[in-house]
């Protein structure tokens, strides 16, 4: 089965659904009426522990379409199949501006809305319009707004009180003309200032934003890993006044007036995680918020892993961290 892990897993049905008729012929075949069910998209956000007893569909539909323009955006619509950088990149050419942030992110169209994908100061939920998705018992295709997916950090309807219930076939995401670009990130900043580019293009932040995810993120080709295996904990404002007494050095976010948020990786590092190796597993050495299969690793080998670092860091901060990654 298909993941960045690399972890060694089967299905007991496999379905790859080219076509919205396709799908809907998946879904309305007898022999999966009362089979479990997985959607796989690219396989980058997932933690295979163990076989899966059922049916395992892969979204594979292409496609992209300029649906409509005006004056100060461009609608873009990419079926869930299509590889989500390569809409980056398609949109970076032709300077349609708002995604230039998450350029070099893994996976496939179609989970962006469900993980609401953010990097470098960008939600992916700052450029969706709408979400065209297919419940999976009435067959309907439905269209959700913005505001109806109820986005959050990395979260969405289709997470939570949708979950399971419907399958992304195609995303809108507006675009803008304007070229305003968003460098309110501090990595992103500081790249330009050493740069002494007071003027960068839209190219040039894709370019920039790539090369730190490059120094950040292990080789694909040598290490299975799904990328950030934990989101970053948002604390209260009290919580946080404690913390800061005890760690000086700890790096924050201001989320609102009562609100903060701690990187995960400087958690996980300060609980002497990072650089580890356990078995065939291990905590990258560049980036501690990135679990690593060095080769042979089961699912449970690293979910364990995790978990010793949850425990740890919930021992010492009364932090609990959340999984970003899926397990199945």
């Amino acid at each position: 089965m298909y993941n960045t892990f690399g972890v060694k897993a089967s299905s007991l049905y496999y379905e790859d659904a080219n076509s919205l008729p396709e799908l809907i012929e998946i879904l309305n075949n007898p022999l999966y009426e009362n089979v479990k069910k997985f959607i796989l998209g690219g396989g980058s956000n997932t933690l295979f522990t163990q076989d899966f007893n059922g049916l395992v569909i892969k979204i594979s539909l292409k496609g992209i379409d300029v649906e409509k323009s005006d004056d100060k955006n461009i609608y873009l619509r990419a079926f869930a199949g299509e590889i989500w950088d390569d809409i980056v990149s398609y949109c970076v050419d032709h300077k349609y501006h708002g995604m230039e942030n998450l350029s070099g992110i893994p996976g496939l169209v179609g989970a962006t809305p469900i993980q609401n994908i953010g990097a470098y100061g960008l939600e992916v939920k700052d450029t969706i319009e709408s979400v065209n998705a297919i419940n999976v018992d009435t067959k309907e295709l439905k269209t959700f707004s913005n505001v109806e997916c109820k986005f959050g950090y990395r979260d969405s309807l289709f997470k939570t009180e949708h979950k399971g219930k419907y399958i992304v076939v195609s995303v809108l995401y507006k675009l803008s003309k304007d070229s305003a670009l968003n460098l309110s990130y501090k990595a992103l900043k500081d790249y330009f200032d050493l740069a002494g580019n007071n003027n960068p293009k839209i190219s040039d932040v894709r370019d920039a934003v790539l090369k730190i995810r490059g120094e950040k993120l292990p080789d694909q080709n040598k290490y299975g890993t799904a990328g950030s295996f934990f989101k970053n904990p948002i604390v209260s404002k009290p919580k946080f006044e404690n913390l800061q007494i005890k760690y000086t050095d700890m790096p924050f976010y201001i989320i609102d007036d009562e609100n903060y948020k701690v990187p995960a990786g400087w958690l996980i590092e300060k609980a002497g995680f990072k650089g580890k190796r356990f078995g065939n597993c291990g905590v990258y050495e560049k980036q501690a918020l990135v679990l690593i299969n060095y080769g042979g690793a089961t699912g449970l080998e690293i979910l364990k892993l995790s978990e010793q670092i949850q425990d740890k860091v919930n021992g010492l901060f009364n932090i609990k961290l959340e999984r970003e990654v899926i397990v199945v």
